[in-house]
């Protein structure tokens, strides 16, 4: 690979200098330690090697004795094979996570320190210029510069309350963003403009239905040829679980509280006396489009996926992240593709949900401190992160590109969203929540459970997967 060949040049320069006489009179024991060759590998999914090249030759340029061995793995073998290698100690020494799976990998992770050590070539001299290996030292972010540099929804994310040895508790950040991303409506322009819409619904309210009822055909037989919006249902809709608890949480639900109890009943103070249940009422609305009696009747677990459907023309309305993007335009290169904001509660704060991968070192590397000076280098360097949102067209996580992604073509909606994007879900098995989320849709749509109890069920088992003690 072209950057390991350039790098190995820069490492035979820096082996020069440790071993010749020059560069043991200038090189104390100390910085000569901290030039040992190493290498790093990195273990993650959904990017292609070429998404970091510049950046690792960016660093490698700094620290020519580190090599970084870059390994992209399939989603559906990732986990499996991470928690293999770690039991082995044969893992990686850098590693990438889902953001809801921090706290379930909290004692696999080395946080992040307050400062990293580094060896680094500078440029000595004025008349006779000579390199000279120097150790450098780089604070990282604070708690208070994440707050203040990243989007709300990393801090929450991200940092972790840790028991000491002294049994104090302190707050550790525990992993760092390449970029976020957020649920937006895709929408088939041909469609809406053949069944007289003018344009995407702001909100979820009866107009947002009679325009599904409108943009819906079935046939004779009952048959959904072609269906107004990929809702209601479960396996075959693309992250069902997001607009689900998206309903939920514009409609008002608590669905964490601060002291990790979950209840999609509970409601805010303001609320507080009013008989108002913003869990089964979002339930009820999102089930609606697969109850055959209803007049928003679109959907039903005979159709193909909702990305299948959408990207064959059968489909007006799906809902979906920036990463559905680039398989809709290689499917459907012809659609006439529309990106619009997710539809809120009219006359409500405006809620998004956030849905991203983290960057985070392991506990059992051996090159920790590396490892974390390299990760915030990538995304805490405002430049090194362009190179990689330029190269995989993904939402910042970074305040300041905020506005310049809201100038492009693709991100202009994600961008417009990224300040009220967020998570609830903070517990140790967010697959196993996902999966119960699924058995609460199902059990309403085939009438084995009535709602409010599918609800209180799927909220107690969602609760045992929330491990309330630091296992540390």
């Amino acid at each position: 690979m072209k950057i390991i060949n350039k790098i190995t040049t820069l490492i035979l320069i820096f082996s020069f200098l440790m071993t010749s006489g020059f560069g043991c009179k200038v090189v104390d024991k100390k910085t000569k330690l901290a030039m040992t060759p190493i290498t790093l590998n990195y273990w993650r999914v959904w990017d292609d090697e070429d998404a970091f090249e510049e950046i690792i030759e960016n660093y490698q340029k700094l620290h020519p004795f580190v090599t970084i061995n870059y390994k992209k793995l399939r989603y559906q073998e990732y986990e499996q094979k991470l928690l293999e290698a770690m039991s082995e100690d044969r893992g990686p020494d850098i590693f990438s996570i889902h953001a809801a799976w921090v706290k379930k990998y909290r004692n696999k992770i080395t946080p992040l320190p307050p400062a990293t050590t580094m060896a680094v070539p500078i440029k000595k001299g004025t008349i006779k210029q000579e390199v000279i290996p120097e150790l450098r030292t780089t604070k990282t972010v604070t708690l208070r510069e994440l707050k203040n540099r990243f989007v709300d929804t990393i801090f929450d994310d991200v940092v972790i309350e840790k028991k000491e040895e002294d049994k104090s508790i302190s707050r550790k950040i525990m992993a760092l963003p390449l970029a976020t991303d957020n649920l937006v409506m895709y929408y088939n322009r041909d469609l809406l403009n053949n069944a007289g819409v003018p344009e995407p619904p702001k909100y979820w309210n009866r107009d947002f239905q009679k325009m599904i009822k409108n943009l819906t055909k079935i046939d004779y037989e009952g048959n959904i040829l072609q269906s107004g919006v990929a809702m209601g249902g479960s396996d075959n809709i693309e992250r069902y679980s997001d607009i689900i608890s998206i309903l939920m949480m514009q409609n008002g639900a608590i669905m964490l509280d601060a002291k990790d109890s979950v209840s999609f009943h509970k409601i805010p103070k303001n609320l507080k006396g009013q008989d108002y249940h913003p869990g089964i009422e979002a339930l009820r609305f999102y089930t609606d489009f697969s109850n055959e009696s209803k007049e928003v009747y679109c959907w039903n677990d005979k159709l193909e996926n909702s990305i299948d459907l959408f990207t064959q023309g059968k489909l007006a309305i799906m809902f979906g992240y920036s990463y559905h993007l680039p398989t809709i335009q290689t499917r459907a290169p012809k659609i006439n593709l529309g990106i619009a904001r997710l539809p809120q509660i009219e006359d409500s704060e405006e809620i998004n949900i956030a849905n991203y991968w983290v960057e985070t070192v392991s506990k059992k590397s051996k090159h920790s401190e590396a490892a974390w000076d390299f990760l915030h280098f990538m995304t805490t360097n405002e430049k090194q992160v362009k190179i990689y949102l330029n190269n995989t067209k993904k939402p910042t996580a970074l305040r300041s590109l905020i506005d310049e992604q809201k100038n492009d073509d693709h991100l202009a909606t994600f961008a417009s969203q990224i300040l009220t994007a967020k998570n609830w879900y903070r517990g140790e098995d967010y697959n196993a929540a996902e999966f119960i989320m699924k058995g609460m849709i199902d059990d309403v749509i085939n009438g084995k459970e009535k709602i409010n109890t599918a609800l209180n069920l799927a909220a107690r088992r969602i609760q045992e997967t929330i491990i309330k003690k630091d296992k540390d």
